[in-house]
């Protein structure tokens, strides 16, 4: 990377604004190291008409110093349709570089790392799906997003932790049914089917991080922090999401702190995510927990600044397999009050 990556004074004046921005969760020892990084990233973006879609768990660096989009995957989704970027830098899991390629086949989407999966879309394949409609003939396929393309290939809709409610109770709707095959999260399913009435045939995957958590962590924290205010994510089981305050996606934990200013919190969720609302909300105290997702972890400033340079890991999808799956995915972004 050379000297051009030194921390410079023309580096400092340049990225100081930034560094105020997130001053709180950075320290300021490691700021030479991620500035020069940050830096040219930023050049590399403009000079290549890219954007950088960063995803609610990535690290403050990332999240707020390069990312031009932020949000949860549906946030995510709706920018990688819109954007008019020539090229989209994935800062987040595969199946989410391989969503912004369904949705914008004309584009280049890059995944700074191969390697960040997903427990979830690791979890069942499209052959698994087409055995679930065999078994349960005619009920529709709802498919988390957390999935990969083939598997969204063979739904009938896609949802997000932000929409699953609306969209199973749509659907649910349309086929005159009080069934659907919810897939692949079996603790997402529960929550949903649990808010809705509809029932679920659900697949047994769960999200590595979301299902460590436990209804005993959650008594824990209340009584280490007493007054906290405990926010869930609905990938968690559900005895955890009965002991929240609230559960919803990682944008609606965002939107419950910016609205209500709880004095303290806890996200009960990736732990990287409460440093990024922190930046944002600096009135509010967080008790963070310590789970951490290893394939978000994945992606780090030197990996993008590699991807732009390299313009490499492209992600591609077939169009026999992408067509379907668009399908599916328009058809969320579709639904009303998402």
């Amino acid at each position: 990377m050379g000297v051009e990556l030194a921390y410079t004074d023309a580096v400092a004046r340049d990225t100081s604004a930034l560094y105020r921005k997130v001053a709180k969760v950075i320290p300021e020892i490691e700021w030479p190291v991620h500035a020069p990084l940050i830096a040219e990233i930023n050049r590399l973006k403009r000079e290549k008409n890219a954007v950088i879609l960063g995803h609610n768990y990535m690290t403050p660096e990332i999240f707020h110093c390069v990312s031009d989009f932020t949000g949860d995957s549906l946030a995510l989704a709706r920018e990688a349709a819109r954007t008019q970027a020539a090229v989209i830098v994935q800062a987040g899991v595969h199946f989410m570089a391989e969503t912004s390629k369904i949705l914008s086949p004309e584009k280049t989407v890059l995944i700074p790392n191969v390697h960040a999966g997903c427990s979830l879309a690791a979890s069942i394949t499209g052959a698994d799906v087409r055995l679930l409609r065999q078994r349960h003939p005619g009920l529709p396929v709802v498919t988390y997003v957390n999935t990969s393309a083939e598997v969204k290939a063979e739904s009938d809709v896609c949802c997000t932790s932000g929409n699953a409610v609306k969209v199973v109770e749509d659907i649910a709707r349309e086929f005159g049914t009080d069934t659907v095959i919810m897939i692949p999260d079996q603790y997402l399913a529960r929550n949903v089917a649990a808010q809705t009435g509809v029932k679920v045939i659900t697949w047994e995957g769960a999200c590595e991080v979301h299902e460590r958590f436990t209804a005993d962590e959650i008594r824990a924290y209340r009584a280490a922090h007493p007054g906290v205010t405990v926010l869930a994510h609905p990938e968690c089981p559900p005895d955890v999401v009965a002991e929240a305050d609230f559960a919803g996606s990682t944008a609606a934990m965002i939107g419950y702190v910016g609205k209500h200013r709880p004095g303290r919190v806890v996200m009960i969720t990736e732990c990287s995510m409460s440093d990024n609302v922190a930046v944002e909300y600096p009135d509010v105290d967080f008790v963070r927990p310590c789970n951490l997702c290893p394939h978000m972890k994945r992606i780090t400033l030197g990996g993008i600044l590699k991807s732009l340079q390299t313009m490499t890991t492209e992600v591609l999808v077939d169009e026999a397999v992408r067509l379907p799956a668009k399908r599916a995915i328009d058809r969320m972004l579709a639904v009303k009050n998402t």
